[in-house]
């Protein structure tokens, strides 16, 4: 017989507590905000992955799944807008039709919640999703309320249907993802399964699969529960689940396969890419409404580079981020300027006493001689042809959807300031290698940022942050910041002079404001 709703809750609370999924981290209140904006709106829903990881997942610690009515979608969508969450679409070429995504900043804890909304029961393995289980209605039928938290979870009889379902179709070393966290992945099933296992009974679990599966599959689901041999020692089952749910397939075993080799050589690409070629090219999901280019300006010691770290840290584990350095300071050099940054040394040797306009070391009033000269204008023109191939490659990842995060930004607004024009401080340079220059920061004028972030502080403040730069033109320099202006461009203003964390959580709110 089927467990009544009562003792499928009895069961849940057991298996909650037996297995400590009582966890000492609190739920993100923006997570409740959205249970509660569903409930209210009569939607039927329910978390249909692990009960032993609700608890992270409320906590944020992991994406909350929801299985969603494909009847309520629209109240769903409705109810996420209403909690501050936000549509972000995926690269086409893992997007799957029933599957949406949706993300919203919690102020509280500074972090990003993900919840990914099936409207379909989409199963298969973590690149390519090719089984589509049309028992939706069953599952949420027969969901039961959490004990605690305003959710409803798979019962743990169809909860423990699914989890074999799931080990035989996503347990497969042909999975690059997979195959990365193989470990972990198998530790989790095999806890999974002992959890359900202590409270189940083989008959309630039979007559389960025998509804959601058919009965040629129900005795081997229960043998797989209940057996100690792992899930991966299971060919014969694995087999014959892909073998049941072949009619079920999106595609063809031809098609799955080529599908399943370029997926795998674009998870590759896309990571090798992030990692080393940083080329413009957007694996993951993408800015809701088309990418953006955000850029933080600041005097030297206003923690530019620190904030545009966390902000690639923050958003990089959920949206395609394209990070640029505009500087020639300590950021990652292309392989353009590496030669010459590493020639600096020798010339900061060579030039002891810095003429005018330099940010560092001892800097005098003098203008450039003819030998410091002839060497700034080498280095202008290098660094415009850096500048006017950055700002295309900022434009090419915004028009693709990815979330541009730049460090500095080229402005010809005020002379001898940060990433301004060199060769103004040179009255005898060429006339055509002035105006290449100009072109290159012209182009940073059409294609402006979406949004500026000017941190700053007290001069006091930086000159203790930067004792290399001199005071007077810590001053001067921080007076200009205030009067850079972008007329096309949102631009804040933070307060860099208040504690590391004030900051970054202003500066994450900004940001999450635009996108």
């Amino acid at each position: 017989m089927t467990m009544p709703d009562g003792e499928q809750t009895v069961a849940l609370r057991s298996s909650v507590q037996s297995t400590g999924c009582v966890s000492s981290q609190p739920a993100m209140p923006l997570l409740i905000e959205v249970l509660r904006s569903l409930h209210e709106a009569e939607v039927r829903c329910c978390y249909w992955k692990s009960h032993l990881r609700l608890a992270a997942v409320l906590a944020g610690e992991a994406d909350l799944d929801l299985l969603i009515a494909r009847d309520d979608q629209h109240a769903a969508r409705q109810a996420f807008r209403a909690s501050g969450l936000k549509a972000f679409p995926g690269a086409t070429s893992r997007e799957h039709p029933a599957v949406e995504s949706f993300l919203g900043y919690d102020p509280s804890s500074g972090r990003i919640v993900h919840v990914h909304a099936h409207f379909r029961l989409v199963l298969g393995s973590r690149l390519l999703k090719s089984y589509r289980l049309a028992i939706e209605d069953l599952l949420l039928g027969h969901a039961v309320a959490h004990p605690t938290m305003p959710i409803r979870l798979l019962d743990p009889a169809s909860e423990a249907v699914l989890l074999v379902v799931r080990a035989c179709l996503e347990l497969r070393r042909g999975d690059p993802v997979t195959l990365r966290h193989w470990r972990r992945t198998t530790a989790k099933f095999a806890a999974d399964r002992a959890a359900l296992a202590a409270v189940l009974a083989p008959d309630a679990v039979r007559e389960r699969a025998v509804a959601l599966l058919g009965a040629g599959l129900a005795d081997a689901v229960v043998e797989a529960m209940f057996a100690p041999r792992p899930f991966t020692a299971r060919r014969r089952l694995r087999a014959q689940v892909r073998r049941t749910l072949a009619p079920h397939r999106r595609f063809n075993a031809p098609e799955a396969l080529l599908r399943s080799v370029g997926r795998t050589l674009a998870w590759i690409g896309g990571g090798l890419n992030r990692r080393y070629a940083w080329s413009p090219r957007p694996w993951g999901r993408r800015a809701p409404g088309g990418g953006v280019v955000i850029a933080a300006l600041g005097v030297d010691g206003s923690g530019k580079t620190t904030i545009t770290r966390e902000i690639r840290t923050w958003l990089g584990a959920e949206v395609d981020v394209f990070p640029i350095y505009f500087g020639t300071g300590d950021g990652r050099p292309s392989l353009l300027l590496l030669p010459f940054k590493l020639l600096v040394p020798l010339v900061s040797r060579l030039f002891p006493r810095r003429p005018r306009g330099s940010s560092h070391g001892r800097v005098t009033d003098r203008a450039p001689g003819a030998v410091y000269g002839g060497l700034l204008m080498v280095w202008a023109g290098i660094l415009a042809m850096e500048k006017r191939r950055k700002l295309v490659a900022a434009h090419r990842a915004a028009s693709r959807g990815m979330v541009v995060v730049a460090d500095r930004f080229p402005q010809d607004q005020l002379a001898e300031f940060n990433d301004g024009p060199l060769l103004p401080r040179l009255r005898w340079a060429p006339r055509w290698l002035r105006r290449y220059e100009a072109n290159a920061y012209a182009l940073a004028n059409r294609l402006p940022p979406d949004l500026v972030l000017k941190l700053e502080a007290p001069a006091a403040t930086l000159a203790q942050r930067e004792p290399g730069m001199e005071p007077g033109l810590i001053r001067d320099r921080a007076a200009k910041l205030r009067r850079l202006e972008f007329p096309r461009t949102r631009v804040v203003s933070v307060d860099a002079d208040l504690p590391l964390n004030a900051v970054i959580r202003a500066v994450k709110a900004e940001v999450w404001r635009l996108l």
